[in-house]
């Protein structure tokens, strides 16, 4: 079987590298792969052994209107490349719904066309309603990485899935090599990409209000970009801020407590990987309060469900599991409990059979 697998922009992002995780678990079930994302970019779907790569001109901008228009003539291409590349045998896996050229070429070669469903956070809505469109006309298949995912999108064919996303075999090996024996109760984490709804500056005024703790943050995003971004912001000394890293195990292993702090009227987390990840490392997790990341994060067992636009409840919430050591070793042992959930065999052996079907 040959699965064309088709994303739109190669980083280490979630997305990506869920994918990664799943083409990497194909390959060694013996199936062919071919993958199609944008050149001139490192990512989790770089360089993976097995894998054929065709490539398909994509280029983000900070202008809106130049970045619709990138991404539209980019969307054609990939149709064009997907109808000469495609035969009815094959299947059309489409990461997130973004690349709705592929899922076009793919119903027009009469191919499986597979959706794997990251995201509900499109904008504008013109543009979500289109692509929820192409999807019920195209797909044959529908994957969600969460319940929340699931009911809340307007995907109306029947044949649908949960697949949560899984922790690598990998990094709960080396998590397991490098937890820490004992917690400092100093040390916040937090991995995000570098907008405003992610929570990025309520992570600095609990940062500015925590000068006992130390903080750190690792964004999706070039030193540049971090300059640009924090320009008329004045960062606190226990906050160091980090560049785009591609091995993030030193930081998970540096941490006692890891925050995802998006902005629930804002962003909507689909899933929150770095959450499980953070739980690998026997860690609890303050998360929003809606999304599918609250299927992971149980409030007052695992960590916290806090709105982050609500200061003084976050604050009082870090402070409370790490100022009460049994109430954070409590929270660690859950975590390291939870974490059995996303196996990474049972997730590849999952996707395989709904891929079958």
């Amino acid at each position: 079987m040959r699965i064309i697998v088709c994303h739109l922009l190669n980083d280490y992002s979630g997305s990506p590298k869920v994918l990664s995780q799943l083409v990497k678990g194909w390959i060694k079930n013996k199936h062919e792969i071919t993958i199609i994302t944008c050149a001139g970019r490192e990512g989790f779907l770089s360089n993976i052994n097995g894998a054929k790569y065709q490539y398909n001109w994509y280029k983000w901008s900070k202008n809106q209107w130049m970045r619709l228009l990138f991404y539209t003539w980019s969307q054609f291409l990939l149709f064009f490349k997907i109808l000469v590349l495609a035969t009815k045998k094959d299947i059309v896996y489409v990461n997130t719904i973004l690349p709705f050229g592929a899922a076009l070429a793919g119903k027009i070669k009469a191919c499986k066309v597979i959706y794997h469903v990251h995201e509900i956070s499109v904008k504008p809505k013109i543009l979500k309603s289109f692509l929820f469109k192409i999807l019920n006309y195209s797909a044959n298949k529908a994957l969600f990485v969460s319940n929340y995912v699931a009911a809340q999108t307007p995907v109306k064919i029947g044949n649908k899935q949960i697949l949560y996303n899984a922790i690598e075999n990998d990094f709960i090996s080396t998590a397991n090599r490098h937890s820490k024996q004992m917690p400092t109760y100093k040390n916040v984490l937090m991995l995000s990409s570098l907008k405003t709804y992610k929570g990025i500056f309520e992570l600095v005024k609990l940062a500015t209000i925590n000068a006992h703790y130390n903080f750190k943050l690792v964004a999706n995003a070039s030193q540049h970009d971090i300059d640009s971004f924090f320009h008329n912001t004045a960062i606190p000394k226990n906050l160091i801020i980090y560049s785009t890293q591609s091995n993030t195990h030193p930081f998970y292993a540096w941490a006692d407590i890891v925050l995802n702090l998006s902005k629930p009227l804002e962003w909507i987390e689909t899933f929150g990987l770095t959450a499980i990840e953070a739980m690998a490392y026997h860690l609890p997790v303050i998360a929003p309060p809606i999304g599918g990341i609250a299927e992971l994060v149980k409030d007052g067992e695992n960590g916290y469900l806090v709105d982050s636009t609500q200061i003084d409840n976050l604050n009082s919430k870090l402070n409370k599991i790490l100022s009460n050591p049994e109430l954070y070793l409590r929270m660690a042992n859950k975590a390291s409990d939870e974490i059995k959930k996303y196996n990474e065999d049972v997730f590849i052996n999952k996707s395989l059979s709904f891929l079958l079907q």
